[in-house]
């Protein structure tokens, strides 16, 4: 069972800049093989894609976020990062980070980014 653990949230001003966390246990060298992402979900709002990135190391992005966010992997310390950069206020949102595996999926417990003055 990969048990995924968020961390790096928090509130930041308009411009400012996060790196979330996401370190996954339970998954020992196996990790090389997922492919992992990120996700988020703001208030009354339907969950959307940030970005994703394949265990073969291909990358993609939310439009919204091109130029801005940065995600990346460290298959040693089995851990996907995304580093976020001019944040605006409409990237408020609880941000999961997400494995893929064969057909299996695992979510983590969700951080809280808010971007307000």
């Amino acid at each position: 069972q990969v048990q995924l653990v968020e961390s790096g949230g928090g509130l930041v001003q308009p411009g400012g800049s996060l790196r979330l966390s996401c370190a996954a246990s339970g998954s020992g060298s196996i990790f090389r093989m997922y492919d992992m992402g990120w996700y988020r979900q703001a208030p009354e709002k339907s969950g959307d894609l940030v970005a994703t990135i394949t265990r073969g190391g291909r990358i993609n992005y939310a439009d919204s976020v091109k130029g801005r966010f940065t995600i990346a992997r460290d298959n040693a310390k089995n851990t996907v990062y995304l580093q976020m950069n001019r944040l605006k206020p409409e990237d408020t949102a609880v941000y999961y980070c997400k494995v893929h595996y064969l057909v299996w999926d695992y979510w983590g417990q969700g951080t809280q980014v808010t971007v307000s003055s």
